[in-house]
C-alpha cells in the first residue's frame, strides 16, 4: 500500500502541486496587502471619498461600492498578470530540431 500511494504521489506531482498552492495562498496575501494598504490609498482621492472604503456611487436608491470594487478588481488584475508572466515561463517550450 505504501508503494501504491508513493507512486500516486508521483505520478500526479502532488508535491509540486502543494508547493504551488502555498505559494499561491502567499502572493494572494502580499498582493491584497500591496492593493489595499498602497495602491487604494493613492486612488480614494480620485474616487471622490477620504478613503476608498467609503467611495460609492448612489444611483437612486442604490448604493454601488466602487472602491471596494476597484480594490478586487486590482487585486485581480495584478495577480493574473503574475499568473501570466510564470505560466509563460514555466510552460516555455523548445522549438522542434529540423531534421
Amino acid at each position: 500500500m505504501f508503494k501504491e500511494f508513493a507512486k500516486f504521489l508521483k505520478e500526479f506531482n502532488v508535491v509540486s502541486l502543494a508547493v504551488g498552492f502555498v505559494m499561491g495562498t502567499a502572493s494572494t496575501a502580499l498582493v491584497g496587502s500591496m492593493v489595499k494598504d498602497i495602491l487604494m490609498p493613492v486612488a480614494a482621492p480620485f474616487m471622490g471619498a477620504e478613503s476608498w472604503r467609503e467611495a460609492v456611487w448612489n444611483i437612486g436608491p442604490v448604493h454601488i461600492a466602487i472602491g471596494s470594487f476597484t480594490a478586487e478588481l486590482f487585486n485581480f488584475l495584478i495577480l493574473a498578470l503574475i499568473i501570466f508572466i510564470i505560466a509563460k515561463k514555466l510552460l516555455k517550450t523548445e522549438a522542434p530540431a529540423k531534421k
